[in-house]
């Protein structure tokens, strides 16, 4: 049986696929898959899902291996193998505001998708806020006003600038990483150490 590869979709997929050609296997299959969201190569089956979901699908079996965006481990702790970082999708945690804001002085308040990271980062600077969660778009908060700042990823910092938000500080650095399913690892050894290797090997080449 083939192994089962969960890749993020959108930036890190694309990213992947850049990766994926410099190991010599078939990529043709991923390249034409149109909206797929299941692919079949020579080698492998691979399949499509947001970055959260990815994890679960490898931490519940489904998938053998995974490649997922290392802030989505960060904030929601999967159990699974972390196996090592891959040369791409690198990208910053930073908390954010509107450009020359005034801090209130009151409680803070920080809206952000990454609750866990954001209550940590606060927690370690021995400071209590509100966190408001959202889904996307989160720049919008201080804009409208719904909070203070935000925390965020940050890639090049251009949606930040557009939209009138500042850096304030930058806490954290990730990457893509490569995961692996804890007890299909022992079971399809034979089949999936060779394929490790060749991305670890990859990733320090590139």
């Amino acid at each position: 049986m083939k192994p089962i590869i969960a890749l993020t979709k959108g930036r890190l997929e694309k990213q992947f696929l850049k990766f994926f050609q410099t190991l010599d296997y078939d990529v043709e299959p991923l390249l034409n898959k149109g909206r797929k969201l299941q692919v079949e190569t020579d080698q492998f089956s691979f399949f499509f899902a947001k970055g959260v979901d990815v994890t679960t699908y490898v931490e519940n079996g489904i998938a053998d291996l995974g490649v997922v965006g290392g802030d989505i481990l960060i904030e929601h702790q999967p159990d699974v193998y972390n196996l090592f970082p891959l040369p791409f999708g690198e990208c910053r945690m930073a908390l954010a505001t509107k450009d020359g804001y005034i801090w209130p002085d009151q409680k803070k308040r920080i809206a952000s998708t990454f609750t866990n990271i954001t209550k940590e980062y606060f927690k370690n600077k021995g400071e209590s806020v509100d966190i408001i969660k959202l889904e996307g778009s989160v720049e919008l908060a201080p804009i409208l006003g719904l909070a203070d700042a935000i925390v965020d990823i940050v890639e090049t910092g251009t949606t930040l600038k557009e939209n009138g938000l500042v850096v304030e500080d930058e806490f954290l650095t990730f990457s893509a990483r490569l995961i692996a399913n804890r007890s299909t690892l022992k079971v399809k050894r034979e089949q999936l150490v060779p394929v490790i290797e060749a991305f670890k090997k990859g990733a320090k080449e590139t």
